[in-house]
């Protein structure tokens, strides 16, 4: 298995995959260390998560290149998922004692009635490569918090960050098999989802990988947490703060090189400003630096590989001929580079108008007024986030109450934030990640009912 650099071609990083042996062994571990993680006691879980945010900022820099070498996102922006992951760590760290405290039940006539929160074994993690720490952060901070161990199969574009965070933790002081990387290909996963000793499955990914996924664990009937797809929508009113509004929208756009489930993609803007707003948006993308992730003034640098490039530009091309207007035409460069597009006009039936272009490619929709807009954000199979920009309280309540998604954020981009729960609706998943949420997705939560006590 290895890694190649989508900005030089070069190989990044090369490793044997694991066989059927190892991952036996890997399942053994993880079982052997569920009873370990639980003596060691909260209070030495969240000291070695502490431990672990302290060794993610002495290597900020390097992992950050990692990460930026494996799937080319701008340099930049590796440092602040570093960071944001040692953010992560701290949080739970200082959190969970709270979170994980009983919650106390009125029924009198059963006697002293509470919900524990209790773990429930190794949960296996299947993750993408484009946020390569985040993601697989926001699963493994929580669980290890709690004392479930987790089994890492990471994606085949990034061997290298999985066994970085493996190391990471281990470091950190987690007892051996308290986080295992696998080195393995999709066809493996089968195998561990039905394993009886893996007890819940999460996964960050595609439509069909979630749906293939979460159908084995339900078969398993074990627990599962699925962050899909996304095709976020941002829409903007006329009360907006026009300026604000076009560069968060050049942003949520273009962040990891357009390739993020949370990216605002769908741009639907009132009817009285669409030509502003578009005319200063179209300029704004125009100005975006493209060029080698590694310089510190790249805005925008490859996508993940040459093949991504061409399958993403190929469903372009189709909604193009489909029918819809160019008003940034995005290009096709060497290596594995396409340039920031801006798209109206969306036919339906088109890649465009029904499926989600993971890439710096932006997608205009005209609205005639508030109920306009969430008709045309929610005709969509997705539902992770959403933005929304005005100053109307009226139609801010409307737009918090009617838009089909996991979240709504008013007058500010959309991003996931270790306080606050995130998932989404309809195809975009289902259960939820980060805050309390996130710490009690795979948990027993357990009824406690006691009388007979003098």
């Amino acid at each position: 298995m290895k890694s190649i650099n989508p900005y030089t071609g070069d190989t990044v990083f090369e490793a044997q995959s694991h066989g059927q042996a190892a991952i036996e062994a890997a399942l053994t571990r993880a079982v052997n260390a569920a009873p370990k993680l639980k003596a060691m006691g909260m209070d030495a879980r969240l000291d070695a998560l502490r431990q672990a945010a302290d060794i993610l900022d002495d290597q900020r820099d390097a992992i950050a290149e990692l990460m930026t070498r494996e799937m080319g996102k701008p340099i930049k922006q590796a440092r602040a998922e570093v960071e944001k992951c040692a953010w992560l760590c701290r949080y739970y760290a200082d959190e969970a004692p709270d979170m994980l405290k009983p919650d106390p039940i009125e029924a009198p006539e059963k006697g002293q009635c509470s919900l524990y929160h209790l773990p429930i074994g190794p949960v296996f993690a299947v993750m993408p490569w484009n946020f390569p720490f985040w993601q697989v952060f926001r699963f493994a901070a929580p669980n290890l918090a709690l004392g479930n161990p987790g089994l890492l199969k990471h994606a085949s574009a990034v061997p290298g960050s999985a066994l970085k965070i493996a190391e990471v933790l281990d470091k950190a002081g987690f007892p051996e098999g308290a986080f295992q990387t696998l080195l393995i290909g999709s066809d493996k996963t089968e195998t561990i989802i039905t394993d009886d000793r893996i007890r819940g499955v999460t996964l960050t990914g595609s439509e069909g990988a979630g749906s293939a996924v979460a159908s084995l664990a339900g078969k398993a009937i074990k627990p599962s947490v699925m962050e899909l797809g996304g095709s976020d929508a941002f829409i903007v009113m006329p009360s907006a703060d026009l300026d604000t509004a076009v560069e968060t929208a050049v942003t949520a756009r273009t962040q990891n090189n357009g390739q993020s489930c949370i990216a605002a993609k769908r741009f639907i803007i009132h009817q009285d400003i669409y030509e502003e707003f578009t005319a200063k948006f179209v300029q704004s993308m125009k100005a975006l630096k493209i060029g080698d992730p590694m310089d510190e003034s790249t805005d925008i640098g490859p996508l993940s590989s040459a093949d991504a490039a061409d399958e993403v530009y190929d469903l372009v091309r189709q909604t193009i001929d489909g029918g819809a207007k160019v008003l940034l035409a995005p290009e096709r460069k060497d290596r594995a580079f396409l340039t920031p597009g801006v798209l109206a006009d969306i036919p339906r039936g088109t890649p465009g108008h029904d499926s989600e272009i993971f890439a710096p490619v932006a997608l205009m929709f005209k609205a005639e007024d508030v109920d306009h807009a969430i008709a045309i954000a929610n005709n969509h199979p997705y539902g992770l986030g959403s933005s929304f920009w005005s100053k109307d309280k009226a139609e801010i309540e409307t737009a918090c109450t009617d838009l089909e998604a996991g979240s709504t954020y008013v007058n500010q981009m959309v991003a996931s934030d270790p306080r606050l729960p995130f998932g989404g609706v309809k195809k975009s998943g289902y259960g939820r990640e980060l805050a309390r949420d996130g710490l009690l997705a795979f948990t027993n939560p357990k009824t406690i009912a006691i009388t007979g006590l003098d």
